[in-house]
């Protein structure tokens, strides 16, 4: 007798809110430490890993 998975929920979008809202507060935490400069720098090396890694997959997939 076969089983097949069963259908489970879609947890993209939850997953996804959670991410930002760790992100927002350990940046709000951050600027309340070290200051809005330390913050702003943070979320620029962050961009930027994101973009360098956006790229990397891009390239890996031709």
């Amino acid at each position: 007798m076969q089983h097949y998975p069963q259908a489970v929920e879609n947890y993209t979008n939850t997953c996804l809110v959670m991410g930002f809202v760790n992100l927002l507060w350990i940046m709000i935490a951050i600027w309340a430490w070290k200051g809005f400069v330390a913050a702003l720098l943070l979320s620029a090396t962050v961009y930027h890993a994101i973009k360098w890694l956006d790229l990397r997959l891009a390239r890996t997939r031709l």
